[in-house]
């Protein structure tokens, strides 16, 4: 049996339809601070959702606010976040409701060192170096 996600007690059919003043009281303060106080960048990715839900375009949004609250309207939606050197593409999921966009798109990525190389140890520097 699929576990079906709910959001403080609410399904995903119900937020496609809620505005933003009923989701501001379900979202903690901070991020209802957030989304108060929007800043430029972040009411420039609004318009752009708004405007790409009524074009019906497939691609993604692209986008460098990563401070930006993900809101229930953007549901579905295929955005493109800029992380440094690249912009990160994923689509936004009713978990993912309340985060911010930049927790999607890491700006470091996971090293994995393999064998030390040369003169990397204190016992290496006695060994030749050809």
């Amino acid at each position: 049996m699929a576990r079906i996600f709910t959001f403080r007690g609410k399904n995903p059919e119900e937020f496609k339809t809620m505005k933003l003043e009923q989701y501001l009281p379900l979202v903690t303060s901070r991020q209802r601070r957030a989304i108060k106080r929007m800043g430029v960048q972040y009411k420039e990715l609004v318009a752009a959702v708004e405007s790409a839900k009524k074009e019906g375009s497939n691609g993604p949004i692209r986008t460098r606010a990563r401070e930006a609250v993900i809101l229930p309207s953007w549901l579905g939606m295929r955005i493109a976040v800029h992380n440094g050197k690249e912009y990160k593409e994923f689509e936004i999921r009713t978990e993912m409701l309340g985060h911010r966009l930049g927790e999607y798109s890491f700006t470091t990525k996971h090293v994995q060192h393999s064998a030390p190389g040369i003169r990397a140890t204190r016992g290496s520097k006695f060994l030749a170096v050809k």
